[in-house]
Formats: C-alpha cells, structure tokens, sequence
C-alpha cells in the first residue's frame, strides 16, 4: 500500500507502520524468530516493489522499536522492557554496515544492555540530509548527524523531486 501511495508522488514525505507482537515477556524463543523473519520479508518486498516501481532511489525505510529488551531472561522464558532498542535502515541510498560499537552482553548498566548509539544522531541525519528541515527544531536540540546516508542535502533534494 505504502509503495503504491509513493508511487502517485502525492505531497506526503513520511509514511508509517507498524508490525506488533515484539513484546515478548514470555516464550520469547518461539515467537522473536518469527517476528524477525517477518519484518525482514516485508522490508524486502517493500524494497523490491520499490526497485520495480522505479522509486527505489526516493525511499528510505527505517525500522525501529520504541524499546529495548532486557539480556537476561525472566521466568517466563521472555525478556522485560530494556534500553539500547533496534533501530535500522534499509535504501539505495543508506550507507551499508554497522553505526559505531556494539554493545556489550556482559557490560550491562542494572542489566541493561550499555547503548553506544543516540538514535536521535540517525533521526538528526534522516530529518536533515533526506528530509531537509532543521533536526533541532524536532528533535528539542543539536545532535551530529549519524553518517547513514550516501547522499548530501542537495541530492537528497533532487532525488525528492524538489
């Protein structure tokens, strides 16, 4: 639906979804694969149904989770609420690889996973070198722009179709 509605260049620039069931505090181990499987075959259709629409270049896709999980298990076989949640990009036009260190398993804060990344340094790149307004002014303050994107502002414009 979302590739057919970029694909009538309506004005709208941000198009959300969601996919639930990640809330796993029990029986993790038979569901999180599932979801996972899930999620990367629709960021792949979506992606592939972009490609064929010619509209690959103009979409970035960014998948992320409102909260973290927890390392250790609790007692129903699940994990609780943590911190240093997911958080990924998929594009022509996203730089492949890695932002910065992983967290450590064992290195935890409270026995929550230490989180080595500010998302907000990826939405601060996303708002201003793709969607070219001031990041600060969504995001509360400054923040250095995450390295994600193969782009600069001005391609980004073009490939905007601004």
């Amino acid at each position: 639906m979302i590739a057919r509605l970029i694909d009538a260049e309506l004005p709208e620039r941000v198009y959300y979804t969601e996919h639930g069931g990640f809330d796993t505090h029990a029986v993790q181990a038979g569901t999180h694969p599932r979801l996972l499987e899930e999620l990367g075959d629709a960021a792949a259709a979506f992606a592939t149904d972009l490609s064929a629409r010619g509209q690959a270049e103009r979409v970035v896709l960014m998948a992320f989770s409102e909260f973290g999980r927890r390392v250790k298990e609790n007692g129903s076989a699940g994990t609780d609420h943590g911190v240093a949640g997911p958080l990924f990009l998929v594009g022509d036009k996203v730089k492949p690889g890695l932002i910065g260190p992983p967290s450590s398993l064992t290195d935890l804060d409270a026995g929550d996973l230490k989180w080595k990344t500010d998302f907000r340094t990826v939405y601060a790149a996303l708002l201003e070198q793709w969607l070219g307004v001031d990041a600060a002014a969504v995001l509360g303050e400054r923040f250095t722009p995450a390295d994600v994107l193969t782009i600069a502002r001005t391609d980004a414009a073009e490939v905007a179709g601004e």
